[in-house]
C-alpha cells in the first residue's frame, strides 16, 4: 500500500510538472501585442444571435468617424437600421419574383443608404435588442422564423395580381421584434426626427466608399462583389492587393478606421482573439505531426495544434492569384463584418490589425481581435473607408 501512495504520489508529481511546462509553453507562444496605433473607437456590442454584424461594424465605423469630426460619442441604433432594412430587401425579393435572397445579413452599403433615405436615432430611442420577445440580447431565431416564409409565401404567390397589404404585415412582424422606428425623438433636450438626427451628426456619407480586390475585373475600375448580400449591388472600386493594404494602413496611420467585411472560417481565425494566415503544412510539421496522421485528426483536434503555435505559426504569403482562387472556389466567403482601428505588433515584430468585433466582450482580448496583415490580405472581401484616407496616388487612379 505504502509503495502504491508512493507511485501514485511520484505520478501526481509528474504530470504536475508536464501540466507546468505544456501551461509555460503555451505561455511563450501567446502573443504579447504592443500598440503602434490606435484610433478612438466607441463601446463593444453583442450582437448576439443575429445576423447583423454589417450593421454593428458599418455604425461602429461611423461612430468613429463622428468621434474624429467632433468627439462626441453617440451610439446609434442597429435596430432601426435592420428595420428598415429588411423591408427594403423584402420589397426587392417580391419584385424579383423570389429570385433574390432574404436572408440576415447585408453590406456596408446597406446602412449608408438607410441613413440617406431615412435617417438614424440613438439607441435609446427604440428598444433595447431583445426586449421585446423577453431576451436581454437580439435573438433572431424566431423573427426570421416568421418573416422568412411570409416573404417567400409573397415572392413565389400564384396570383396574377398581388396587393400593397402584404407590407403592412411585414412591417407589423418586424415592428413587433424590433420595434418600430420613431417618427419623432428627444435627444440630449432637443427633438429629432431620424433624417434630423443623421443630419445633425456631421457626416457626409457621400464620403464613404467601398474597396475590393479581385482580378476578374479590371484595376481602377468599379464592380458590384458578387456576393448574396451585395444584394443592392453596390458599388466596389477594384484596386491591386499591395494598393488595397496600403489604403489600410494609410487610413489608421491617419487617425481613420475602416469598415472590415471578409472570412472568419479559416482556422486561423481563432475564437481566442487572432487571425492568422496558417501556412498548414508547414505548421503540421511545427505540431510533430506527419502527414498521414494529420488527416486521421478531427477538426477540433487540428485546430487545437494549430493555435497551440500561437505566435509563432507560420503563414502563407498571399498573392493577388492566391486572393482571386479563393474567392472563386467558395474558399473565401463573405462571413462577418468588424471595424478595424489600430495597428499592433507581436513579440515576434509581427504585425496585425486591431479590429473591434460585435461579439461582445469575448476572446482573450475582450472584444478585439488581432489579425495580421496576412490575414487582412489573403481574406478581405472589401471595406468601406473615407474616401480622404486613400492616399492621393491611388484616389486618383480611381478618379475620385
Amino acid at each position: 500500500m505504502r509503495k502504491l501512495f508512493a507511485m501514485m504520489l511520484l505520478a501526481c508529481i509528474t504530470a504536475g510538472a508536464n501540466a507546468q511546462e505544456k501551461k509555460a509553453s503555451e505561455d511563450k507562444n501567446k502573443a504579447v501585442f504592443t500598440t503602434i496605433k490606435a484610433n478612438p473607437i466607441t463601446s463593444i456590442k453583442d450582437q448576439n444571435r443575429s445576423g447583423t454584424c454589417w450593421a454593428y461594424s458599418t455604425l461602429s465605423f461611423l461612430e468613429s468617424e463622428i468621434l474624429k469630426n467632433t468627439g462626441k460619442t453617440y451610439n446609434l441604433c442597429e435596430m432601426f437600421i435592420a428595420n428598415k432594412d429588411y423591408m427594403d430587401r423584402a420589397i426587392v425579393t417580391v419584385r424579383m419574383h423570389g429570385d433574390s435572397q432574404f436572408s440576415q445579413g447585408g453590406s456596408f452599403e446597406d446602412v449608408v443608404t438607410i441613413m440617406q433615405n431615412y435617417g438614424i436615432c440613438p439607441e435609446e430611442a427604440m428598444p433595447a435588442p431583445g426586449t421585446l420577445t423577453g431576451d436581454s440580447l437580439a435573438n433572431f431565431d424566431e423573427f426570421f422564423g416568421v418573416m422568412e416564409p411570409y416573404v417567400a409565401a409573397v415572392a413565389k404567390s400564384k396570383a396574377k395580381k398581388i396587393s400593397p397589404q402584404w407590407k403592412k404585415g411585414l412591417q407589423g412582424i418586424i415592428d413587433a421584434y424590433l420595434g418600430a422606428c420613431p417618427e419623432k425623438f428627444t435627444y440630449e433636450g432637443k427633438e429629432y426626427t431620424p433624417k434630423e438626427f443623421a443630419a445633425s451628426l456631421g457626416l457626409n456619407l457621400d464620403d464613404y466608399v467601398s474597396i475590393t480586390s479581385y482580378t476578374h475585373h479590371p484595376f481602377y475600375t468599379q464592380f458590384p462583389i458578387e456576393i448574396q448580400d451585395n444584394w443592392r449591388w453596390a458599388q466596389s472600386y477594384n484596386v491591386p492587393m499591395d494598393e488595397l493594404m496600403k489604403i489600410i494602413d494609410n487610413a489608421i496611420n491617419e487617425g481613420y478606421t475602416v469598415a472590415w467585411g471578409g472570412d472568419v472560417t479559416e482556422d486561423g481565425f481563432t475564437r481566442k482573439g487572432l487571425g492568422i494566415a496558417y501556412d498548414v503544412k508547414k505548421a503540421r510539421s511545427m505540431a510533430g505531426t506527419d502527414a498521414d496522421r494529420w488527416f486521421k485528426l478531427s477538426a477540433t483536434e487540428k485546430r487545437s495544434k494549430l493555435d497551440s503555435l500561437g505566435i509563432d505559426a507560420p503563414e502563407i504569403v498571399p498573392t493577388q492569384e492566391m486572393r482571386q482562387e479563393a474567392f472563386d472556389s467558395w474558399e473565401t466567403t463573405d462571413d462577418h463584418g468588424m471595424h478595424l482601428y489600430g495597428i499592433a505588433k507581436d513579440q515576434n515584430g509581427r504585425e496585425y490589425y486591431m479590429v473591434k468585433n460585435s461579439w461582445g466582450e469575448y476572446g482573450d482580448y475582450k472584444g478585439t481581435w488581432y489579425m495580421t496583415k496576412n490575414y487582412v490580405a489573403y481574406k478581405t472581401m472589401n471595406i468601406m473607408v473615407n474616401k480622404n484616407a486613400i492616399p492621393k496616388d491611388i484616389r486618383k487612379k480611381l478618379g475620385i
